[in-house]
């Protein structure tokens, strides 16, 4: 389903504030905004792209934003690395009545996000805010799906061109190592049921899930950045599960009233039709 228009005035005011802060190498929209699924109450994600040997000034960021944030008390963006070694950093607006999210990307490590998805490398890591994981190829997403706001060289350019077509080898990375973790997950959940630990077994029923929506993803030639909608996305995929969206919330009602059996069976099944999909 389409989404709604973005606000072109205030993504040009945007980019007139912090366009010129010293180290700003590219600005970009990302996240659904830039996929054209938003919704009316839909974050603005601004990518801020910077290279390591010219970093962001971001105590020159934090003037540059004050005359645009509507945050009572005012928002701070952060220092580069403040958010842990994955994020870099960013900040958390309020421009024109809407959410505008800052988030800080350095180049050279996006570059080889690109080369090693490129031969297929994906690496889960440990990230606050990316429940099941932050990929290791999610910058490459992020470059893939974004639209540039301003492009100083056209180095943004240059990197989506690399992004483009989805790589096989990566599609084959991706499945071989989530259909692996999401068979584990099932099982793992399944040692737990005669203690009756509820939250250890919806907490693996939901990273196998996380997992089946990578490889959805992946066949269908998509970069996943984020588990917020994935399910509902995966839905209306080529490859996918038949009833895929609806098995999986099935799966979550029958583990959340205790029936354990009923619902880890489900999302075997899940399981086994994604691995069919894949070939594998």
């Amino acid at each position: 389903m389409a989404g709604i228009a973005n606000d072109d005035a205030l993504l040009t005011r945007i980019v007139a504030a912090i366009g010129a802060v010293p180290g700003v190498a590219a600005v970009v929209l990302g996240g659904s905004r830039a996929r054209g699924t938003a919704h009316a109450a839909s974050d603005y994600d601004i990518g801020l792209y910077y290279w390591a040997d010219r970093p962001i000034d971001t105590a020159a960021l934090g003037q540059a934003v004050e005359g645009l944030d509507e945050s009572d008390p005012p928002a701070r963006v952060t220092a580069i690395g403040e958010w842990g070694a994955n994020m870099d950093g960013g900040g958390w607006l309020h421009v024109g009545g809407h959410a505008v999210d800052l988030l800080y990307r350095e180049l050279g490590r996006v570059e080889a996000a690109i080369e090693d998805g490129r031969r297929g490398g994906v690496r889960p890591l440990y990230q606050p805010g990316h429940p099941h994981a932050f990929l290791s190829t999610i910058p490459m997403g992020e470059i893939a799906i974004c639209q540039p706001l301003l492009d100083r060289d056209g180095v943004v350019a240059g990197l989506q061109a690399r992004t483009r077509p989805y790589p096989p080898a990566l599609t084959q990375g991706i499945c071989r190592l989530f259909l692996w973790e999401a068979e584990f997950a099932v099982a793992n959940a399944r040692k737990a049921v005669p203690r009756g630990d509820l939250v250890h077994v919806v907490g693996c029923g939901y990273r196998a899930v996380a997992c089946l929506a990578q490889v959805l993803f992946a066949l269908e030639g998509r970069y996943l950045i984020n588990e917020k909608g994935a399910v509902a996305e995966a839905a209306g995929f080529r490859y996918s599960p038949r009833h895929w969206r609806e098995r999986v919330e099935g799966a979550f009602v029958d583990l959340a009233a205790g029936r354990f059996e009923a619902g880890l069976a489900g999302l075997a099944g899940l399981h086994a039709e994604t691995a069919r999909l894949a070939g594998c």
